[in-house]
């Protein structure tokens, strides 16, 4: 659901803008919808951080199965485990695939063997500098769209 359907659906949506610096500048906005749900398995995440002197922009959705545990733990996990990797700046891709893996660990550590039975698609977008690195884990996917017009899928 895009942010114009979203409001016509009177899904209430939050926008945000932060300001950096006087040359940098982020809008974004989000929307949350439990659907036919009685509960809400579904978590996102938005930061604006500075790391090593760059201006990092942290987006995610975190889309919960069998239960909320996993896609919150993802939630609360996932953003600070890659800002911390030693290859962050350097080796950004490396430490996206690093993360999401460190924090599925993580998490199954966390569970004890009864505990098995809710998950989390994710799907995150970075934005380092002026690099976007869109990635995911499931069949959640990233849409990526200028103006309006060109939806493109990217996710690695």
């Amino acid at each position: 659901m895009d942010l114009l359907a979203a409001a016509a659906s009177g899904i209430g949506i939050v926008p945000r803008h932060v300001t950096v610096d006087a040359a940098a500048a982020f809008s974004y906005g989000y929307a949350s919808s439990p659907g036919k749900r009685s509960s809400m398995e579904d978590f996102y995440e938005t930061r604006i951080d500075g790391v090593d002197g760059a201006i990092v922009g942290l987006v995610g959705v975190f889309d919960g199965h069998g239960g909320a545990r996993a896609a919150e733990y993802v939630k609360q996990n996932l953003f600070s485990n890659l800002i911390r990797h030693p290859k962050f700046i350097s080796d950004t891709t490396a430490a996206i695939a690093d993360a999401y893996n460190q924090t599925d660990s993580e998490f199954l550590k966390s569970e004890n063997s009864q505990n098995r039975d809710a998950g989390s698609k994710a799907s995150t977008a970075i934005l380092v500098g002026d690099r976007l690195l869109v990635a995911n884990v499931g069949d959640s996917r990233a849409v990526i769209c200028r103006g309006g017009n060109g939806a493109l899928k990217r996710s690695i």
